[in-house]
């Protein structure tokens, strides 16, 4: 799951930096590594050095994906000595597609679930998450559009809607060569959590993932999002932490 992703949006480009991946053209650049990155020391600390200095010279952001049974162990530390600050802590989580696919899918009364392609509908997901969080997430609508340009076939986008307005949204990514197909967004507007919006569209995207053969789901599950996944039958594997670099914390322009 670590590997190349799938067909990258217009756009993007994937390469390789010794042991790691880099994903260029998304609203911020990408870093993963495998569980061991071969190397430590001076060495990873001009590996890590020189992936800020690649993205400071293109003035974005970058995201460094680490897990938590990552080695070297004091990776992270490094990652703070070059500048990367910790974002929130979430939990991976792996349920079997076949499991998640008989879980109660029927939307409350008022509310639909209905797949998307449309980019007018990619938009309405982008602010409906922008709401959510509180910060803007038009990023998103261009994500989503791209995905669904390149590959249609490799996401799922649904969308929960009440009364014509887009109240939550979920997406499913599915990774050829793999046995495995993730699971992505899940946020529901704050008036509408509580209602088992969430755990239809989990059961709904679950279905369709098992119709296409595959065996497992995984999550990076929130702390909010982790609690309703363990009782559907999920179990945590480990906990990954995005470590973020950006010109503005740095003082580069």
């Amino acid at each position: 799951m670590r590997g190349v992703p799938p067909t990258p949006p217009a756009g993007v480009t994937y390469d390789k930096d010794g042991p790691l991946l880099r994903i260029v053209g998304q609203f911020r650049g990408f870093l993963s590594g495998p569980r061991d990155l071969g190397t430590d020391g001076a060495e990873l600390d001009r590996l890590i050095a020189r992936q800020r200095d690649f993205f400071a010279a293109r003035g974005e952001a970058v995201e460094w994906k680490t897990r938590a049974h990552d080695t070297p162990a004091d990776l992270t530390r490094r990652l703070r000595a070059a500048g990367f600050v910790p974002e929130d802590r979430e939990t991976v989580l792996i349920g079997r597609a076949a499991e998640m696919a008989v879980q109660e899918s029927v939307p409350p009364d008022g509310v639909t679930l209905r797949r998307v392609t449309a980019d007018a509908d990619m938009r309405r997901i982008a602010a409906m998450e922008s709401a959510v969080w509180g910060q803007d997430r038009g990023w998103l609508a261009d994500d989503l559009i791209g995905r669904v340009a390149a590959a249609p076939d490799e996401i799922a986008v649904y969308v929960a809607e009440a009364d014509g307005e887009v109240v939550a949204a979920a997406w499913l990514a599915f990774r050829a060569g793999t046995d495995f197909a993730s699971l992505w967004g899940g946020s529901t507007l704050a008036a509408w959590r509580g209602r088992g919006i969430y755990r239809a569209l989990v059961a709904t995207r679950a279905a369709l993932a098992a119709a296409r053969g595959v065996t497992y789901l995984h999550v990076d599950a929130s702390d909010d999002s982790a609690p309703i996944l363990r009782r559907l039958g999920f179990t945590a594997v480990t906990t990954t932490t995005p470590y973020v670099w950006t010109p503005e914390a740095s003082g580069d322009r």
